[in-house]
Protein backbone atom coordinates (compact mmCIF):
# COMPACT_ATOMS: atom_id res chain seq x y z
CA UNK A 1 0.00 0.00 0.00
CA UNK A 2 0.91 3.63 -0.62
CA UNK A 3 -0.10 6.17 1.73
CA UNK A 4 -0.41 9.81 0.68
CA UNK A 5 0.94 12.23 2.68
CA UNK A 6 1.59 15.08 0.63
CA UNK A 7 1.07 15.92 -3.32
CA UNK A 8 4.81 15.90 -3.82
CA UNK A 9 5.14 12.36 -2.82
CA UNK A 10 2.05 11.43 -4.99
CA UNK A 11 4.49 12.40 -7.87
CA UNK A 12 7.76 10.95 -6.63
CA UNK A 13 5.73 7.74 -6.66
CA UNK A 14 5.00 7.60 -10.44
CA UNK A 15 3.30 4.84 -12.32
CA UNK A 16 5.85 2.82 -14.22
CA UNK A 17 6.41 0.34 -11.05
CA UNK A 18 3.03 -1.07 -11.41
CA UNK A 19 2.04 -3.81 -14.23
CA UNK A 20 -0.19 -3.01 -16.62
CA UNK A 21 -3.09 -4.97 -15.69
CA UNK A 22 -3.26 -4.06 -12.26
CA UNK A 23 -6.02 -1.70 -10.98
CA UNK A 24 -5.20 1.17 -8.31
CA UNK A 25 -7.84 2.31 -6.05
CA UNK A 26 -7.45 5.66 -4.87
CA UNK A 27 -8.93 6.09 -1.44
CA UNK A 28 -9.26 9.93 -0.29
CA UNK A 29 -10.71 10.93 3.44
CA UNK A 30 -10.80 13.15 5.81
CA UNK A 31 -7.92 13.25 8.35
CA UNK A 32 -9.14 12.43 12.20
CA UNK A 33 -9.84 15.84 13.21
CA UNK A 34 -12.12 14.00 15.57
CA UNK A 35 -12.87 10.88 17.34
CA UNK A 36 -15.26 9.26 14.48
CA UNK A 37 -12.61 10.65 11.87
CA UNK A 38 -10.15 8.94 13.93
CA UNK A 39 -12.40 6.01 14.11
CA UNK A 40 -12.91 5.83 10.19
CA UNK A 41 -9.18 6.49 9.33
CA UNK A 42 -8.12 3.37 11.58
CA UNK A 43 -11.30 0.99 9.71
CA UNK A 44 -9.71 2.55 6.19
CA UNK A 45 -5.97 1.78 6.61
CA UNK A 46 -7.11 -1.70 8.13
CA UNK A 47 -9.39 -2.31 5.33
CA UNK A 48 -6.99 -1.52 2.65
CA UNK A 49 -4.10 -3.80 4.25
CA UNK A 50 -6.59 -6.61 4.54
CA UNK A 51 -7.65 -5.96 0.44
CA UNK A 52 -4.37 -5.58 -0.86
CA UNK A 53 -3.48 -9.35 0.46
CA UNK A 54 -7.13 -11.04 -0.68
CA UNK A 55 -6.81 -9.26 -4.32
CA UNK A 56 -3.24 -9.55 -5.48
CA UNK A 57 -4.73 -7.44 -8.64
CA UNK A 58 -5.40 -4.40 -7.17
CA UNK A 59 -3.41 -1.56 -5.42
CA UNK A 60 -4.66 1.37 -3.38
CA UNK A 61 -3.76 5.00 -2.53
CA UNK A 62 -4.93 6.58 0.61
CA UNK A 63 -4.62 9.94 1.11
CA UNK A 64 -5.75 11.91 4.23
CA UNK A 65 -6.73 15.73 4.38
CA UNK A 66 -7.16 18.25 7.00
CA UNK A 67 -9.10 20.85 4.04
CA UNK A 68 -11.25 20.72 1.61
CA UNK A 69 -8.22 22.08 -0.83
CA UNK A 70 -5.79 19.53 0.33
CA UNK A 71 -8.77 16.80 -0.18
CA UNK A 72 -9.22 18.21 -4.05
CA UNK A 73 -5.15 18.18 -4.64
CA UNK A 74 -5.14 14.52 -3.31
CA UNK A 75 -7.65 13.42 -5.94
CA UNK A 76 -6.50 15.29 -8.28
CA UNK A 77 -2.75 14.02 -7.75
CA UNK A 78 -4.00 9.82 -7.97
CA UNK A 79 -6.17 10.49 -11.25
CA UNK A 80 -2.65 12.55 -12.61
CA UNK A 81 0.02 10.10 -11.01
CA UNK A 82 -1.38 7.11 -10.36
CA UNK A 83 -3.80 6.53 -12.78
CA UNK A 84 -6.75 5.45 -10.86
CA UNK A 85 -9.72 3.01 -12.09
CA UNK A 86 -11.62 3.98 -9.06
CA UNK A 87 -11.93 6.14 -6.03
CA UNK A 88 -13.48 6.31 -3.01
CA UNK A 89 -13.76 9.72 -1.21
CA UNK A 90 -15.10 10.72 1.82
CA UNK A 91 -15.87 14.26 1.53
CA UNK A 92 -14.20 16.60 4.40
CA UNK A 93 -17.13 19.14 2.77
CA UNK A 94 -20.03 18.50 0.27
CA UNK A 95 -19.58 21.95 -2.14
CA UNK A 96 -15.80 22.14 -2.42
CA UNK A 97 -15.61 17.90 -3.16
CA UNK A 98 -18.24 18.49 -5.76
CA UNK A 99 -16.90 19.58 -8.64
CA UNK A 100 -13.43 18.15 -8.70
CA UNK A 101 -15.34 14.77 -8.45
CA UNK A 102 -17.29 15.30 -11.04
CA UNK A 103 -14.56 16.04 -13.15
CA UNK A 104 -12.92 12.47 -11.69
CA UNK A 105 -16.09 10.44 -12.83
CA UNK A 106 -16.56 12.08 -16.30
CA UNK A 107 -13.13 11.19 -17.03
CA UNK A 108 -14.11 7.44 -16.64
CA UNK A 109 -13.35 6.71 -12.89
CA UNK A 110 -15.21 4.77 -10.87
CA UNK A 111 -16.91 7.03 -8.04
CA UNK A 112 -17.80 5.93 -4.74
CA UNK A 113 -18.69 8.22 -2.43
CA UNK A 114 -19.02 7.52 1.29
CA UNK A 115 -20.79 9.63 4.61
CA UNK A 116 -21.04 13.05 3.63
CA UNK A 117 -22.73 13.36 0.27
CA UNK A 118 -21.66 15.70 -2.80
CA UNK A 119 -24.66 18.71 -3.45
CA UNK A 120 -25.11 17.21 -7.22
CA UNK A 121 -27.04 13.98 -7.08
CA UNK A 122 -26.48 10.95 -9.76
CA UNK A 123 -22.24 11.72 -10.01
CA UNK A 124 -21.21 8.48 -8.07
CA UNK A 125 -21.59 4.79 -8.70
CA UNK A 126 -22.06 4.11 -5.29
CA UNK A 127 -23.05 5.62 -1.91
CA UNK A 128 -21.78 4.38 1.25
CA UNK A 129 -23.27 5.99 4.48
CA UNK A 130 -25.58 5.77 7.07
CA UNK A 131 -28.95 6.09 7.61
CA UNK A 132 -28.74 10.19 7.79
CA UNK A 133 -32.74 10.61 7.77
CA UNK A 134 -32.64 7.52 10.25
CA UNK A 135 -30.32 8.86 12.30
CA UNK A 136 -32.29 11.93 13.03
CA UNK A 137 -35.63 10.71 13.33
CA UNK A 138 -34.41 8.26 15.99
CA UNK A 139 -32.91 11.03 17.75
CA UNK A 140 -36.12 12.79 17.23
CA UNK A 141 -37.98 9.86 18.69
CA UNK A 142 -35.99 9.15 21.63
CA UNK A 143 -35.93 13.06 22.61
CA UNK A 144 -40.00 12.46 22.61
CA UNK A 145 -40.35 9.53 24.90
CA UNK A 146 -37.95 11.19 26.89
CA UNK A 147 -39.79 14.47 27.13
CA UNK A 148 -43.16 13.53 26.80
CA UNK A 149 -44.59 16.90 28.35
CA UNK A 150 -42.51 18.66 26.06
CA UNK A 151 -39.82 21.07 27.19
CA UNK A 152 -36.33 23.64 25.36
CA UNK A 153 -33.66 21.98 23.72
CA UNK A 154 -30.51 23.46 21.85
CA UNK A 155 -29.52 21.45 19.35
CA UNK A 156 -25.84 21.45 17.66
CA UNK A 157 -25.13 20.65 13.95
CA UNK A 158 -21.91 19.32 12.16
CA UNK A 159 -19.81 20.53 9.41
CA UNK A 160 -22.46 21.93 6.55
CA UNK A 161 -22.85 18.77 4.11
CA UNK A 162 -25.73 17.29 3.15
CA UNK A 163 -25.73 14.49 5.49
CA UNK A 164 -26.11 17.05 8.40
CA UNK A 165 -29.03 18.71 6.47
CA UNK A 166 -31.27 15.22 6.30
CA UNK A 167 -30.09 14.45 10.39
CA UNK A 168 -31.59 17.79 11.14
CA UNK A 169 -34.18 17.45 8.75
CA UNK A 170 -34.82 13.88 9.87
CA UNK A 171 -34.93 15.41 13.99
CA UNK A 172 -37.27 18.05 13.41
CA UNK A 173 -39.11 15.79 11.65
CA UNK A 174 -39.93 13.48 14.67
CA UNK A 175 -40.56 16.41 17.33
CA UNK A 176 -42.80 17.82 15.47
CA UNK A 177 -46.09 18.55 17.62
CA UNK A 178 -44.50 17.47 20.37
CA UNK A 179 -44.54 20.42 22.45
CA UNK A 180 -40.25 20.04 22.06
CA UNK A 181 -39.16 23.68 21.36
CA UNK A 182 -35.41 24.23 19.56
CA UNK A 183 -34.77 27.64 20.81
CA UNK A 184 -31.23 27.62 19.43
CA UNK A 185 -29.04 25.89 17.25
CA UNK A 186 -25.54 26.24 15.69
CA UNK A 187 -23.03 24.82 14.13
CA UNK A 188 -20.31 22.75 16.32
CA UNK A 189 -18.58 21.14 13.27
CA UNK A 190 -18.35 17.34 14.42
CA UNK A 191 -15.68 19.07 17.09
CA UNK A 192 -15.10 19.22 20.60
CA UNK A 193 -13.53 22.77 21.06
CA UNK A 194 -15.99 23.91 18.75
CA UNK A 195 -19.17 22.60 20.50
CA UNK A 196 -17.52 23.47 23.67
CA UNK A 197 -17.63 27.20 22.74
CA UNK A 198 -20.95 26.96 20.74
CA UNK A 199 -22.67 25.50 24.15
CA UNK A 200 -21.07 28.27 26.56
CA UNK A 201 -23.02 30.50 23.90
CA UNK A 202 -26.38 28.94 24.73
CA UNK A 203 -25.75 28.81 28.70
CA UNK A 204 -25.17 32.50 28.43
CA UNK A 205 -28.27 33.24 26.12
CA UNK A 206 -30.13 30.71 27.66
CA UNK A 207 -31.40 30.81 31.47
CA UNK A 208 -33.44 27.38 30.95
CA UNK A 209 -32.25 24.63 28.54
CA UNK A 210 -33.93 21.11 29.52
CA UNK A 211 -31.95 19.29 27.47
CA UNK A 212 -29.36 19.11 24.06
CA UNK A 213 -29.33 17.32 21.30
CA UNK A 214 -25.40 17.53 20.54
CA UNK A 215 -25.98 14.80 17.17
CA UNK A 216 -22.80 13.35 17.72
CA UNK A 217 -20.52 12.24 20.60
CA UNK A 218 -17.55 14.29 20.38
CA UNK A 219 -20.05 17.64 20.16
CA UNK A 220 -21.49 16.03 23.45
CA UNK A 221 -18.34 15.80 24.92
CA UNK A 222 -17.67 19.60 24.02
CA UNK A 223 -21.46 20.56 25.55
CA UNK A 224 -20.71 18.17 28.56
CA UNK A 225 -17.43 20.06 30.02
CA UNK A 226 -19.66 23.37 29.32
CA UNK A 227 -22.22 22.43 31.23
CA UNK A 228 -20.04 21.99 34.15
CA UNK A 229 -17.73 24.65 33.69
CA UNK A 230 -21.15 26.24 33.92
CA UNK A 231 -22.01 24.93 37.02
CA UNK A 232 -25.88 24.55 35.05
CA UNK A 233 -28.41 22.11 36.82
CA UNK A 234 -31.49 23.05 34.41
CA UNK A 235 -30.43 20.47 31.73
CA UNK A 236 -31.75 17.09 32.36
CA UNK A 237 -29.18 15.14 29.85
CA UNK A 238 -27.56 14.84 26.74
CA UNK A 239 -27.82 12.95 23.32
CA UNK A 240 -25.28 12.44 21.09
CA UNK A 241 -24.82 9.97 18.15
CA UNK A 242 -22.23 7.67 16.48
CA UNK A 243 -21.75 4.79 19.39
CA UNK A 244 -18.29 5.98 21.02
CA UNK A 245 -16.91 3.61 23.51
CA UNK A 246 -17.10 6.41 26.16
CA UNK A 247 -20.80 7.48 25.54
CA UNK A 248 -21.44 3.59 25.36
CA UNK A 249 -20.06 3.23 28.71
CA UNK A 250 -21.67 5.50 30.09
CA UNK A 251 -24.97 4.31 28.68
CA UNK A 252 -24.31 1.38 30.32
CA UNK A 253 -23.37 2.99 33.49
CA UNK A 254 -26.81 4.66 33.93
CA UNK A 255 -24.91 7.84 33.69
CA UNK A 256 -28.42 10.25 33.40
CA UNK A 257 -26.80 12.88 31.74
CA UNK A 258 -25.78 10.35 28.71
CA UNK A 259 -29.02 8.12 29.07
CA UNK A 260 -29.11 6.71 25.20
CA UNK A 261 -26.69 7.05 21.92
CA UNK A 262 -27.57 6.25 18.28
CA UNK A 263 -24.94 4.21 16.01
CA UNK A 264 -23.28 5.70 13.18
CA UNK A 265 -20.46 3.41 12.55
CA UNK A 266 -17.33 4.89 11.36
CA UNK A 267 -16.64 1.15 10.10
CA UNK A 268 -18.71 1.84 6.91
CA UNK A 269 -15.51 3.73 4.79
CA UNK A 270 -14.18 -0.55 5.37
CA UNK A 271 -17.78 -1.70 3.62
CA UNK A 272 -17.60 1.45 1.16
CA UNK A 273 -13.57 -0.19 0.21
CA UNK A 274 -14.38 -3.21 0.15
CA UNK A 275 -17.51 -3.21 -2.11
CA UNK A 276 -15.16 -0.76 -4.47
CA UNK A 277 -12.71 -3.66 -4.82
CA UNK A 278 -15.66 -6.36 -5.48
CA UNK A 279 -16.72 -3.91 -8.06
CA UNK A 280 -13.04 -3.74 -9.98
CA UNK A 281 -12.68 -7.64 -9.83
CA UNK A 282 -15.40 -9.63 -10.32
CA UNK A 283 -18.89 -9.02 -12.38
CA UNK A 284 -21.16 -8.88 -9.25
CA UNK A 285 -23.26 -5.24 -9.20
CA UNK A 286 -22.40 -3.27 -6.32
CA UNK A 287 -23.94 0.00 -7.54
CA UNK A 288 -26.59 1.92 -6.33
CA UNK A 289 -26.85 2.96 -2.66
CA UNK A 290 -25.63 0.57 0.40
CA UNK A 291 -27.35 2.15 3.67
CA UNK A 292 -25.90 1.13 7.13
CA UNK A 293 -29.01 2.07 9.77
CA UNK A 294 -29.07 3.64 12.56
CA UNK A 295 -30.09 2.05 16.51
CA UNK A 296 -30.98 3.40 19.46
CA UNK A 297 -28.40 2.08 22.00
CA UNK A 298 -30.22 2.21 25.79
CA UNK A 299 -28.68 0.71 28.81
CA UNK A 300 -30.57 -2.74 27.81
CA UNK A 301 -29.00 -2.93 24.84
CA UNK A 302 -25.38 -1.43 25.49
CA UNK A 303 -23.28 -4.31 26.04
CA UNK A 304 -23.55 -4.78 22.42
CA UNK A 305 -22.39 -1.89 21.17
CA UNK A 306 -19.29 -1.69 23.22
CA UNK A 307 -16.27 -2.38 22.10
CA UNK A 308 -13.51 -1.37 24.65
CA UNK A 309 -10.29 -2.07 22.26
CA UNK A 310 -11.93 0.39 19.60
CA UNK A 311 -9.95 3.51 18.62
CA UNK A 312 -13.44 5.32 19.04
Amino acid sequence: MKTILASAAVAALGTGAFAQDTKVIGVSIPAATHGWAGGMNFHAQEAVERLEAVYPDLDFVLATASDPGKQVNDIEDMVATRNISALVVLPFESEPLTGPVQSVAESGVWVTVVDRGLSVDGIEDLYVAGDNPGFGRVSGEYMVSKMPDGGKIVALRGIPTTIDNERVAGFEAAIEGSGIEIIDMEHGNWNRDDSFNVMQDFLQKHEEIDAVWASDDDMAVGVLAAIEAAGRDDIQFVLGGAGMKEMVKRVMDGDSMIPADVTYPPSMIATAIELTAVGMTSTAPVSGTFTIGSVLITPENAEQFYYPDSPF
